[in-house]
C-alpha cells in the first residue's frame, strides 16, 4: 500500500534529516580538514633531511612574524622547508584539491559517476602540448613554457570538443563523449608521433611528465595554481544548488529556471581550467578526479556543496599521501605519483564498489 504524505508532514520529515545530513558533513569536513594537517605535517618532516615537528612548526611561526625557540638555527634546514618541501606540499594540496573538484563538477553535469576530466580531452591535449613544447626544446626557454603549451593544448582540446558536439545552439552529451574519445585519440597518436621523431633524452622527458611529478615543484607555481584552484573551486561551489537540480533530469531543471545548456558549457570550461593548471607543472596525475568525488558521494550523499567541498579536501589528502609515498618508498628516487595515484585509489575504489554491490544484492 502505498502512503502519500501531507506537504507539512514531508517538509517536517526533511526538516528532521536536514540536522543529520548537516552534522554529516562536519563530521566529514572536519575529519578530512584534519587528515590533511596531518598529511602536510608528516611531509614537510620527512625527507632525506631529517627535521622534527617543532622545527616545522616554529619556522612557520617565525616566518609569520610570531617568536619562538622552535624555529631550525641550521639555515639548511631552513632552505630544504622553504625552497623544497612546502612548495612540493602546497602543489600537492592545490593540484589534489582542482583535480579532485573538477571530477565532481564533470560527473555533475553528466549524470555519471564514471565521468572524469579526461572525458573531454583535457589530458590528452594537456600531454601533446608539453611533449610538442619538449620537442622543440621550448623547455630552454624556462619551466614555464612548458606549462603554458600543456595548459594551452588541455584548454584548446575542450574548445575542439565542445565546438564539434554542438547542433542548433545545444550541446548533446552523447556527441560530447564521443567527440571527447576521438581528441583523446588524437592526441595520443600525436605523442607516439613525438616520441618516435624525439630524440633519446626528450623521449625520456615525455614518458616522465605523463607519469606525473611533484618534483621541483616551486613556490610561484604552486601558488598560481593554488589561485586557479580557490577560485574554481568557488564558482562549482556556486553552481552547486544547480547541479542539484540538474540531478532531477534536464527537462525537470529547465522546469525550475535552469539554464542547462550555459550550465553545462560553463561547466565544461571550468573544468578545462581547473584541470589545464593542475596538470600544466605536475603531469598527468591518474584517478583523483574519477575515485575521491565517488567516495565522498558514498559516505555523505550527493548533495553538491558538501560534496564539492569535501571532493577538495580529499583531493588534496590523497595527493599529499601519494606524493609522500613517491619520494620516500625507494630511498634516492623520485616514484612517478600517477603511477601511486592509481596504485592507492585502484585498490581502495575496487573495495567500496564490491561492498556497494554486496549491499544492494549483488554478486551473491
Amino acid at each position: 500500500m502505498t502512503v502519500t504524505r501531507a506537504p507539512a508532514e514531508t517538509a517536517g520529515i526533511a526538516a528532521e534529516q536536514r540536522p543529520s545530513s548537516t552534522r554529516r558533513t562536519a563530521v566529514l569536513v572536519v575529519a578530512l580538514a584534519g587528515a590533511l594537517v596531518a598529511a602536510m605535517l608528516v611531509s614537510a618532516i620527512i625527507g632525506q633531511v631529517p627535521i622534527s615537528p617543532a622545527e616545522v612548526v616554529g619556522s612557520i611561526l617565525k616566518a609569520v612574524g610570531i617568536p619562538n625557540a622552535w624555529a631550525p638555527e641550521d639555515p639548511i634546514t631552513e632552505a630544504a622547508l622553504w625552497i623544497v618541501r612546502f612548495p612540493r606540499v602546497l602543489m600537492a594540496v592545490v593540484v589534489g584539491a582542482a583535480l579532485a573538484v573538477a571530477g565532481a563538477v564533470m560527473q555533475a553535469i553528466f549524470g555519471n559517476p564514471l565521468a572524469e576530466p579526461g572525458v573531454v580531452g583535457v589530458s590528452s591535449g594537456a600531454a601533446l602540448g608539453a611533449a610538442l613544447a619538449i620537442v622543440l626544446g621550448i623547455t630552454a626557454l624556462g619551466s614555464w613554457s612548458t606549462a603554458v603549451l600543456a595548459f594551452t593544448g588541455g584548454f584548446g582540446a575542450v574548445l575542439l570538443v565542445y565546438l564539434v558536439s554542438r547542433s542548433r545552439g545545444r550541446t548533446e552529451v552523447v556527441t560530447l563523449i564521443l567527440t571527447g574519445i576521438a581528441v583523446n585519440a588524437f592526441g595520443g597518436a600525436g605523442i607516439a608521433f613525438l616520441l618516435f621523431a624525439a630524440d633519446k633524452a626528450s623521449r625520456e622527458q615525455i614518458v616522465f611528465w605523463q607519469l606525473g611529478s611533484l618534483n621541483g615543484s616551486l613556490g610561484s607555481e604552486a601558488g598560481l595554481v593554488a589561485i586557479v584552484a580557490v577560485l574554481g573551486s568557488a564558482v562549482a561551489w556556486r553552481l552547486a544548488p544547480r547541479y542539484d537540480l540538474l540531478a532531477l533530469g534536464e527537462r525537470n531543471a529547465r522546469h525550475l529556471g535552469v539554464n542547462v545548456e550555459a550550465l553545462r558549457v560553463g561547466s565544461i570550461v571550468l573544468v578545462a581550467v581547473l584541470t589545464g593548471a593542475a596538470v600544466a607543472f605536475c603531469g598527468i596525475i591518474a584517478f583523483v578526479g574519477l575515485v575521491v568525488p565517488h567516495i565522498i558521494r558514498m559516505v555523505n550523499g550527493p548533495r553538491h556543496r558538501p560534496l564539492i567541498l569535501g571532493s577538495a579536501l580529499g583531493g588534496a589528502v590523497l595527493v599529499v599521501i601519494a606524493d609522500l609515498l613517491a619520494r620516500t618508498l625507494v630511498w634516492g628516487a623520485d616514484l612517478p605519483i600517477g603511477m601511486l595515484t592509481s596504485l592507492i585509489g585502484g585498490p581502495f575504489f575496487f573495495t567500496l564498489l564490491v561492498r556497494q554491490r554486496r549491499a544492494s544484492g549483488g554478486w551473491a
